[in-house]
């Protein structure tokens, strides 16, 4: 019986599919949508990567300016002062646009550091489950970086190599799991879902959930 039976929508995940209807070379993704919802309605959870990157542009980070200004007030809260020389907290919006300007230093996240990375890429390989991630946004913030401040961050190479290391053991998992889930049709799979990171939940959204629109 189909899980979702019953349900007033039901999910179309991320399915990779070739010619003759098995996973391989020449798979195409599949869109995550609803089947009964209107158009553009999502499984619950899900974003697009352009999406990810926006919340991960409000995360904070420290910079050191070279540059006085008073605290400036802005919707989102206020930031300042801004004195030369003396860490501050801004998002990481603001500190692109100031690293772009030459108007600051960017000091990268305490995880942002080769023996860290290589302690989670490590712990991730060994353990069947998902290990908690310093930053929900770890693969965002690390492209948008090493993008644009990578000549502040200490061995950025090396550390651009660990995140996607550590990216594409958590993907296997989760494709891993996402098949025992189908196959065996069971409650759950091995994915701790509350362990992984947002954007990579739906990577791989091959599980139907009832969504927003359940009752339309």
């Amino acid at each position: 019986m189909d899980p979702a039976a019953g349900s007033g929508a039901l999910w179309v995940g991320l399915r990779r599919r070739s010619a003759n209807g098995e996973g391989g070379r020449g798979t195409r993704r599949v869109r995550v949508r609803c089947r009964r919802g209107p158009p553009g309605c999502r499984a619950p959870g899900t974003m697009e990567p352009a999406e990810a990157e926006f919340l991960a542009e409000k995360e904070l980070v420290t910079i050191v300016p070279n540059f006085s200004l008073d605290r400036i007030h802005l919707i989102g809260g206020d930031l300042g002062p801004f004195n030369p020389g003396l860490p501050v907290e801004v998002p990481v919006w603001l500190a692109i646009n100031l690293k772009q300007r030459q108007k600051c230093r960017l000091i990268p996240p305490e995880w942002m550091d080769v023996e860290k990375l290589e302690e989670i890429r490590d712990q991730e390989r060994k353990e069947d489950t998902f290990t908690p991630m310093p930053s929900p946004y770890y693969m965002e913030l690390t492209k948008l970086l090493l993008n644009y401040a990578s000549d502040n961050i200490p061995k950025a190479d090396e550390i651009r190599t660990l995140v996607k290391d550590t990216w594409d053991t958590r993907i296997a998992k989760l494709r891993l799991s996402a098949d025992s889930f189908v196959k065996q049709q069971e409650a759950h799979a091995k994915v701790r879902w509350g362990r992984l990171e947002r954007f990579a939940s739906s990577v791989l959204g091959v599980f139907q959930m009832p969504c927003d629109c359940v009752g339309l």
